[in-house]
């Protein structure tokens, strides 16, 4: 089981934070920003260090929202050995930088609760979101 985080940010109108993913698991589905722990990193770091590779914008890691398990690629280019993903999602809060894709997003957005429904969303996101009462 590889552990990995998101972030849930919000802007002022209540809006979340989305990427486009650029590279597999979920290339071209929007998702939340987030990524793998690497060795030694915390949740928070993690979550911290991947916000800002695929967004620009500096987040402090708030609380835990929920957790998910999803199916995922493992081995050093990311093909041939299927594997589970367990994403702890968090609660985070902007604190700086500038909104831009970054790393491995293909673009990044905010959207409200009727854009949510109308763009492809990673695989179980919407539910997810849903049930924690975020979106």
């Amino acid at each position: 089981m590889i552990p990995c985080v998101g972030a849930i940010i919000k802007d002022h109108a209540g809006r979340l934070l989305l990427i486009k993913r650029g590279h597999d698991p979920g290339k071209g589905l929007w998702s939340i920003p987030g990524g793998r722990i690497e060795d030694g990193e915390s949740d928070a770091d993690a979550l911290v260090r991947e916000v800002r590779e695929e967004t620009g914008l500096i987040v402090t890691a708030g609380p835990l929202i929920g957790a998910v398990r999803r199916p995922g690629q493992g081995g050093p280019d990311g093909a041939g050995i299927t594997t589970e993903l367990l994403i702890r999602d968090y609660a985070a809060t902007v604190t700086g930088g500038d909104l831009r894709a970054g790393d491995d997003a293909d673009d990044a957005a905010w959207a409200g609760p009727d854009e949510l429904a109308a763009l492809p969303l990673a695989e179980g996101l919407l539910e997810a979101l849903r049930e924690w009462g975020v979106a």
